[in-house]
This record gives C-alpha cells, structure tokens and sequence, in this order.
C-alpha cells in the first residue's frame, strides 16, 4: 500500500506539472503574436482546457478506453464510473486495487484529462489572429470530445495498433497527442489561408510577435511541464525508469535548441531567439514517443534532428504559403512524426519492423486526423464562416470579439 501511495502521489505531481503546461502554451502564443489579438488567444485557451476536461469526463475517457477492445472504435459508457467497492464489514467503499497497481481511477482520468486540451491548444496557435472564435470552439468541441479519444484509442486503449505482431510505441505522444493537433493545425491554416499581410509577390513578411520575453517564459514553463508529461507517462514512481525518463527529455530539449539556433545562424545570419526557443520545443516533441527507450547519446542524435528539423519545417511551411504564426505545424506535426519513426531506429526498440510498424501509426492517425478535421472544418466554413473579416483581423480580435483591450494603459504601434 506504501508503495501504491507513492506511485498515486507522484502520478498527481505529474498532472499539475501537464497542467501547468496550458499558462506555457499560453504564454507562448500570445508572445509570438500581435497585442491586438491576446485577449482572443487566451481566451481560446482557456476555453480548450475547461471544456476540454468536461468532455473528457463526459464521453472522451470511456472512448479512449473502452475496456475490452482490440479494433476502432469502443465506448464503455457515458460518465465516469467510480471503480471503488464496498468493505462488507463497515459497508464503506474502498479502494479497488485491482483497477491498477500504480494508481487510482480518479488520477488516471485527471492525468490524461491533462493531454487531452492540448491537441486543440496546438490547433489555437496555428489559426491565430483570424479564425473566428464561435467556430473555432465548436471545431475544439468535435476534435477533442471525439477525434483525439478515438485516436488515442486505437494504441493506448488496447486498439488495433496495439494488438499488431509488432506493437505500435508512442510512449507520451508524439503522435498520438502532438501529431492529433498537427494534422488539424495544417488543415485548418489551409483552409483559412495566410494573415493579411504575411505574403507580398508571394515571399513570406515578418509579422514580429509583441512580447518575447513572455514566449521564452512560455518555452521553459512548458519545458517544465514535460516533466510530467513524459515523467508521469512511466505510470509510476520507478526511480530507475522514471529518472531515465527525464535525462532523456531534457537531452532532447537541450539539443534540439542548440541546433536549431546554429542552423538558423548558419542559413540567415542572425541569432534568431524564436528558432531557439522552437528548436527546444521539438526536441521536446521529437523525444516524447520513446524517452523511456532512449540512452543519453540517442536523445541527443533524435533532439538534434529535430532542431534541424525545425529550421528547414518553418521554411517549408513558408514556402508552401501557409502561415502558421507560432511555427505549431513544424514543432507538433513534422517533429511529432520524426519523434515516432525514431522509435524504430534508436533505442531499445530498433529494428525494421518497429519502423514499418510506426510509419502504420504514424499513416493511420494521420489519414484518420486529417479527414475528420477537414469534414469539421469546411462544413463550418459553408455554413457559418470561420475567418473574421478584414477590417476585424486589421483592428484585431480583441475589440472586435471580446470587447477588451490586454493592455489598456499601454499601446504599441502594430500594423
């Protein structure tokens, strides 16, 4: 029961550093972007994570795990089920350990409840400063009560992922959590083209976020929180693995940042914080599917990839005239997918049909995220809409959906 206890606690330590992780996105977001629109990223962001675990509690846990289950889709029920029974002596519920050796019902659902905002937290920053806000709920509504649960499902709910010859691995979720929002950010940036005035005769402006000092604090709130979200996916207190665990994330992180700095410096000629700041981010994403895996040395060779990663996805991006403000789709999306193919080529899983069996993750979830967010998406862009207009997206969201001004004292000029 001792060590029962100490697994619970540290599993509930890692929820509130997940937790912690949204003031991260948030600050990460508004810091990338104009002062003129920090009130509607905030919002959003506010908005993703209470709904969010409402409809986790709601549908969302029981349809990522369903119990017995080895297909597409399983439901165990609408709510959650409090999994206690009764002492027949005193009559008083108790705990059931056989729901699980680790930890209880309750932490399980909260820890996860943490992961699952983030798909639509990641969809948040791509589309800032011109999706509407009523369809940009409705979207987070659908894909995080539905689509990420029944993804998720499909590998850590005990789906046909899982069940393969070959396992598919996603240790904390490169894929199933980071790749879940990176095929819907791209969709959505598709759909509702670039900010007016980020392409001229088609080459990509700087638009300069309003406050990078609060994105660095983002980046090292969310650096923090990865503590958690890779330390708690261990699903105990094990010292060995759970220390493992976190020398490998923060490897990854470490590297990925200073590659991608000198790469950045070495193509443009400037020491760019925001490809900094990035370059850690993927890192962070690239080593998530396998941190438990991972030896020092291969954490580093995944995070240095990923920074490099960094640099030439952000230029991709450009080139292919999507403007995605905060640089989500290269950090969630392309080092999300490099982070779970490396599963099957550094660590203690190499080997060739790991990597087969990852790139079938990686092709289902991505055909899977991708059709579910274009169906949501363009039935609300025939129906209501879901960019604001001009004049709006000049003005800024702020005075235009929310009626407030971030920094009422303090004005800066923007364009």
């Amino acid at each position: 029961m001792e060590l029962f206890t100490i697994n619970n606690v540290w599993m509930m330590i890692c929820t509130a550093l997940v937790f912690f992780m949204h003031l991260g996105f948030a600050f990460l977001e508004i810091g990338l972007t104009r002062q003129k629109n920090t009130i509607n990223i905030l919002f959003k962001n506010i908005f993703i994570i209470t709904v969010g675990l409402l409809l986790y509690c709601v549908i969302g846990f029981n349809l990522m795990y369903p119990g017995d289950f080895n297909g597409f889709l399983g439901f165990a029920g609408l709510g959650l089920d409090a999994r206690t029974v009764t002492d027949p002596e005193t009559g008083k519920a108790i705990l059931d350990l056989a729901y699980n050796e680790g930890y209880t019902y309750w932490t399980d659902f909260l820890f996860q409840g943490m992961f699952a905002a983030t798909a639509a937290t990641i969809v948040s920053g791509a589309v800032a400063e011109r999706m509407k806000i009523g369809p940009f709920m409705i979207f987070t509504i659908i894909y995080v009560g539905l689509v990420y649960p029944i993804a998720g499902s499909w590998d850590w709910g005990g789906g046909f992922l899982e069940t393969r010859d070959t396992p598919f691995y996603d240790f904390a979720g490169s894929t199933l959590v980071h790749s879940v929002g990176g095929w819907a950010a791209l969709v959505a940036v598709i759909l509702l083209g670039a900010r007016i005035g980020k392409f001229k005769d088609g080459k990509p402006q700087a638009i300069p976020g309003h406050n990078i000092p609060i994105a660095t604090a983002g980046v090292i709130i969310l650096w923090l929180g990865w503590f958690g979200f890779n330390g708690g996916s261990v699903l105990s207190a094990d010292p060995t693995l759970t220390s493992l665990t976190l020398v490998t994330t923060c490897l990854a992180a470490a590297a990925g940042g200073v590659v991608s700095a000198l790469v950045s410096t070495l193509l443009y000629k400037n020491l760019d914080l925001t490809m900094f700041l990035n370059g850690i981010l993927g890192g962070l994403v690239g080593i998530t599917a396998g941190a438990d895996q991972m030896s020092p040395t291969d954490a580093i060779m995944i995070g240095s990839i990923a920074g490099t990663i960094i640099v030439f996805g952000i230029s991709l991006i450009d080139k292919l005239k999507l403007d995605d403000p905060v640089g989500a789709i290269a950090v969630h999306l392309i080092c999300g997918i490099w982070g779970t193919l490396a599963v099957g080529i550094f660590g203690g899983l190499a080997g060739v049909d790991q990597f087969i069996t990852q790139l079938v993750g990686v092709g289902s979830i991505a055909v899977f995220c991708m059709v579910s967010a274009f169906i949501i998406l363009f039935t609300l862009k025939k129906t209501v809409g879901i960019r604001v207009s001009e004049r709006e997206e000049l003005e800024g969201l702020d005075a235009h959906e929310h009626g407030m001004d971030a920094y009422p004292d303090f004005r800066l000029n923007e364009r």
